[in-house]
Formats: structure tokens, C-alpha cells, sequence
């Protein structure tokens, strides 16, 4: 089934096959949630377990007598397998069943199809969606003639007509490498912009659902759409808010993980998690309240190793502690005294005062703090630095200079020597 086809599912049995390593079983509930967030109704669902998966239908001859029966029974207008199915298991399940089929990345291809509005979203989802049809754009003309093979023989229309639409797939794949390119440097020279301003970004990412969204609209007073669904918003947001000690810090939100992300999406969306490459800060939000908390974590961190963003310094936020009876409250701290994880309620506004409080220590952990004595005539040193929020307290010496005792970042230092042609360093270090 083509993914751009599927774009109403209605009546959906579930099936999950179960195979002997852990790692490759998915969550059940996951699956139904993921379904109900592409609008589908679930009216069924068949579990089996298997040493190795059937080459042909995946889930073995005898169960797909089940299913089929099942999908007849419950009037079911789709079939949504948990696992990756190949091109040949999709097109013999369909012909079992007589209903669409779908995997588990073709679902997650249509809800981000669903809900991406940017420019830049609906470009890299048809990207990933033609990456994916590439290897099963044989099946959409398996109903036209095919010619035996011999000498003097050409191929049939189906053949033909495969040749045409490959050609056509690699010309729009390329078309949207490029356009993806170009917003790709835009979104490149913004993050220049802001380095070179020495203007800070701090990162929201976590598992799906874990309440980023609710997070930053609550801090940031912004208007993204949250909802208690998975993948609830595609498109990545910027807003500017200004902490203390740091001032204008730039939070950005993106889109959530999830456990064995399809490669696709992860390719197609490389430019927007760069923004978790290139931040000086992740806020790792994680929902308090899931049982499988610690399989997320490690979705999420697995995630971050391919868009090379691990070595980004994290913050962990448990979000949705309310929930959570014996959950702790406040800010955990590591053996040097550092923030290390926040409990907070996004949904009752808790914890968010000591949520900003540890974000703004962590930015200024490379603080420099020292004095600076301004003479009358460096009234616009004087007022630059309040501005930039540098100036921790001021007092007056006997001949009525200023003494402002300062605390800034390293790069916020640079930036604002740079500003003032070296005469912020001439006057601390009488350079």
C-alpha cells in the first residue's frame, strides 16, 4: 500500500508479532496510539509469537487465516503490523486480507503527513515518504501485462510504465534534496547569526508524548499545538526569552522520538534536529508517569547519537510528577553541585521557577565573574553592558567612577569586547 493512499484508514485491526529478543518487541499501546493519532478506529488486534518471521506473510500461514477472518468479521478497512514489513509480505498479506496493509514506518510516515504545516515540514515528509515508495513502487503496476523474457523481446507496459515512474521518483527526490538545501542554509546562517551574537539555544527533546509542547508554551507563552497524542506537532519552533544571568536565550521545540524511528524520517529531517546538534543546552523532558520511562530515555539518547547530538550537555525534566505519588520534587544535583534533573508539572505550572533557575546556572557554568572601572566617559560601556545583563552590582569609588561587578559567559565576554573594539579587556586586564 502506498503511503500517500492511506490517508484514511477508518476501521484498523492491529497485529504485533512477538519475536524471542526483547529489543525487537514493540508496545501494543504504543501501536494503538499511534493509530488513533492517523484517525483510524481500532476495532481488533492479533498477538503471536515466532522464532524467526514468515518470509512470505511475516506472522506465519495460520495466523493470517485469523486475521483475514478477523478483518471480515469487524468490517475492517485497514491492517497496521508493529513491525517493518517487506514490499513482497505487504502485497500477500493485502491479497489474504483484501484491505490495505501498512507497517509500523508507514504509519508514522502518514501521521507526520498529517500534521506537517511549514514549508520546510511538508517538504521533508514527502522526501522521507518517496524514500520509502522507492522500494515498492513495484507494486502499484502489478496489475498491468508483463512479457515473458527472450531474445528480441522488450518488457511489457507494467515494465514500462515502472521504468517512467522510477524516473520520475529519482527527479522529485533530487528536486526536493534541493529545496531542502536551500532552506537548510537559511536555517544554517540564523544559527551563524546567533553564534556570532553569542545568543544561547536551549533544545526541547524527548520521547513522544512526554508533554514538550505543554513545556514550552507554558515558559515561552507560545501557542504550539499539545494535545495527549503522539506526535501532536511536527514543525520545530523558536522563541526568545530572557533568563537571569544570561539573558536572551533562544528555546527551541522540536519534533518527539521514538523507539526505532524510521531511518527516513531521521534523513529527511536532518536540517531541524541539527538545531539539537548546534544548542548549547537539551532539555531532555520525560514523562514521569510512563512505566516504560526508562526505554524512552534510551530512545531518545539513541536518537541523539545519530543526528551527532550526544555530547550535547542534557538536562533532564521529569515532567507530569503530579501524577507520579512517590515522585520526588525540585532539583536533583550531581556530585559537583550541578543541576542534573528537574521535577516539574508543565500541566499545574510546578517547578517551572527552579526549571529556569537550573537552566541559567548551566549556561553560565563557564562564567566569568570580575571587576571593571568605568570612567565618565564610558557611559555607552556602562549602558551596553546592563543591557547584555552583565552587571551584577555597581557602586562608585572617591572619584566618582563606576565599579561594576560583572558576570558573563566566556562567548558572552568576545561578543561584547568585539562590540566595544577591545576596550572592555584594555580596561579589566590593562591590555
Amino acid at each position: 500500500m502506498s503511503v500517500d493512499r492511506a490517508e484514511q484508514l477508518g476501521r484498523a485491526v492491529l497485529v504485533q508479532l512477538e519475536l524471542p529478543d526483547d529489543d525487537s518487541r514493540e508496545d501494543q499501546e504504543e501501536l494503538r496510539r499511534l493509530a488513533v493519532s492517523a484517525q483510524a478506529e481500532v476495532v481488533g488486534s492479533v498477538v503471536c509469537k515466532r522464532e524467526v518471521p514468515d518470509p512470505r506473510y511475516y506472522i506465519g500461514s495460520g495466523k493470517v487465516e485469523e486475521l483475514a477472518a478477523l478483518v471480515e468479521e469487524t468490517a475492517a478497512q485497514s491492517v497496521i503490523f508493529n513491525n517493518h514489513l517487506s514490499p513482497a509480505q505487504e502485497r500477500s498479506l493485502e491479497q489474504a486480507c483484501h484491505v490495505r496493509v501498512l507497517d509500523r514506518t508507514a504509519l508514522i510516515l502518514l501521521i507526520f503527513a498529517q500534521r506537517a504545516r511549514s514549508y520546510e515540514g511538508k517538504l521533508q515528509v514527502e522526501l522521507a515518504r518517496l524514500r520509502y515508495e522507492q522500494a515498492r513502487l513495484v507494486r502499484g503496476w502489478t496489475h498491468l501485462e508483463r512479457q515473458k523474457g527472450g531474445f528480441g523481446l522488450r518488457g511489457g507496459p507494467g515494465e514500462t510504465q515502472i521504468e517512467l515512474d522510477r524516473r520520475a521518483l529519482r527527479e522529485r527526490i533530487f528536486d526536493l534534496q534541493g529545496q531542502l538545501e536551500t532552506v537548510e542554509q537559511r536555517r544554517r546562517q540564523n544559527r551563524q547569526l546567533r553564534h556570532k551574537n553569542a545568543v544561547p539555544t536551549v533544545c526541547f527533546v524527548g520521547y513522544t508524548n512526554a508533554g514538550k509542547s505543554t513545556l514550552f508554551n507554558v515558559l515561552t507563552s507560545a501557542q504550539v499545538y499539545a494535545a495527549d497524542q503522539l506526535f501532536a506537532t511536527l514543525d520545530p519552533t523558536l522563541r526568545t526569552l530572557d533568563l537571569p544571568k544570561v539573558g536572551r536565550t533562544v528555546f527551541a521545540d522540536t519534533v518527539g522520538f521514538i523507539r526505532h524511528l524510521p531511518h527516513y524520517l531521521v534523513a529527511a529531517f536532518h536540517s531541524t534536529l541539527e538545531e539539537t546538534a548546534s544548542a548549547d543546552l537539551l532539555l531532555h523532558i520525560i514523562d514521569a508517569a510512563d512505566p516504560r520511562r526508562e526505554e524512552n530515555i534510551a530512545a531518545v539518547q539513541d536518537v541523539l547519537m545519530q543526528v551527532g547530538a550526544a555530547q550535547v550537555p542534557q538536562l533532564e525534566i521529569f515532567n507530569k510528577s503530579d501524577l507520579v505519588t512517590d515522585s520526588a520534587r525540585g532539583v536533583v544535583t550531581d556530585e559537583f553541585g550541578r543541576p542534573r534533573r528537574v521535577y516539574v508539572s508543565a500541566l499545574r505550572q510546578e517547578g517551572l521557577t527552579e526549571l529556569l533557575a537550573a537552566v541559567s546556572t548551566l549556561l553560565c557554568e563557564d562564567a566569568m565573574e570580575c571587576e571593571v572601572v568605568l570612567p565618565h566617559t564610558q557611559g555607552a560601556l556602562r549602558s551596553l553592558l546592563y543591557s547584555n545583563c552583565a552587571v551584577q552590582q555597581e557602586r562608585f569609588d572617591e572619584q566618582g567612577r563606576s565599579v561594576l561587578s560583572l558576570s558573563m559567559r566566556q562567548v558572552d565576554f568576545k561578543r561584547l569586547n568585539k562590540q566595544c573594539s577591545g576596550e572592555l579587556e584594555r580596561l579589566i586586564f590593562g591590555k
